[in-house]
């Protein structure tokens, strides 16, 4: 049985990209590995993300994506515009029946914070 996942984005600077989620999106920091570190873990609440150092893998960096689902989307976004995120698209309620923002990391890698609109609870009742 699946009991979990985590998202591994490849970066350019694992240092730059700590900082970035830790001070920009509010994750903490579960663990760092090597020496240099070239890998980590960033924790906030259940979601779990890992960074990749661009040099250990043939994977470009830039080119991954995450949904996560949150339970006030706006809240969220005031909270990580506040603190320096790269938000390139503000809430907004689609016909899918989400509510999200779009976020880019530092190198282009692309979060996708959303939750169930208004509109998804009228055409699911």
């Amino acid at each position: 049985m699946l009991t979990g996942s985590a998202t591994v984005f490849t970066v350019r600077s694992i240092a730059d990209s700590i900082a970035y989620y830790r001070d920009a999106l509010g994750f903490g920091i579960t663990f760092q590995y090597g020496d240099p570190v070239f890998y980590a873990c960033l924790c906030r609440d259940e979601v779990n993300l890992h960074l990749l150092a661009a040099d250990q893998t043939p994977r470009l960096p830039g080119n991954g994506g995450v949904c996560v689902f949150v339970r006030d989307v706006d809240a969220l976004h005031a909270e990580v515009a506040a603190h320096g995120a790269k938000v390139v698209k503000p809430p907004k309620d689609y016909d899918y029946g989400i509510r999200e923002f779009n976020v880019l990391d530092l190198d282009g890698n692309h979060i996708i914070f959303g939750m169930a609109s208004s509109a998804a609870v009228r055409r699911g009742s």
